[in-house]
């Protein structure tokens, strides 16, 4: 029995594998859902029992491989606070979508980190977390402001002061987007990583 709960349950490791895929699907979901690029540029992946659309764009994977590499790095260590996806104008470089990826930790200290660390909650059991909310990702299209303009994406990381920042990042300050509102996804726990999503958008 003790082997079998070994075997489903997560790792810290698994665990940071487990919420940077969330990231990259999710990030992935939103540029096909908002028509950030065209969906020609996309294609159908099985990922968590849901279809999803991910690009074929040699760019934006090696962008999105990059910055999701060292995201993983950093959640090892608890330096991350918060992932944000901001939409924007081209012409005008207006905000206009602002997706916040929050984190909380959970578990391990930092003094105490182990990639193998065990936690309490089984990987099927997060996995189907991680598909609810990809799935209200998808659905979010229906109600947010038609986006009627050429628009560009960027990521921010809010991470610790201590990092060590890659030479090619650039400091950049907080996005606001002007008279916003706000729709809270759900959130997943993955006993060592809680990850809570929220959209702000541009009102009319």
């Amino acid at each position: 029995m003790s082997s079998t709960q070994t075997r489903n349950a997560i790792t810290l490791n698994g665990s940071t594998q487990l919420v940077t895929q969330y990231l990259n699907f999710g990030i992935n979901s939103i540029l096909y859902q908002r028509g950030i690029y065209p969906p020609e540029n996309f294609k159908q992946e099985e990922h968590f029992g849901l279809t999803v659309f991910v690009s074929t764009d040699e760019k934006i994977i090696s962008f999105l491989q990059s910055v999701l590499g060292q995201i993983k790095e950093w959640l090892l260590k608890k330096k991350i606070k918060k992932i944000s996806m901001v939409i924007s104008n081209v012409v005008t470089k207006e905000a206009l979508e602002r997706w916040d990826f929050k984190l909380q930790y959970e578990g391990c200290t930092v003094e105490n980190v182990n990639a193998d660390d065990v936690g309490k909650k089984e990987i099927k059991v997060i996995q189907n977390e991680i598909r609810d909310v990809l799935r209200q990702i998808c659905s979010t299209v229906s109600f947010l402001p038609l986006l009627d303009c050429p628009c560009a994406f960027d990521l921010l990381i809010y991470a610790m002061p201590d990092c060590e920042v890659p030479d090619q990042w650039d400091e950049t300050a907080p996005c606001f987007i002007a008279n916003s509102q706000e729709l809270q996804l759900r959130s997943f726990s993955t006993s060592f990583h809680k990850m809570d999503t929220v959209v702000s958008y541009k009102a009319d």
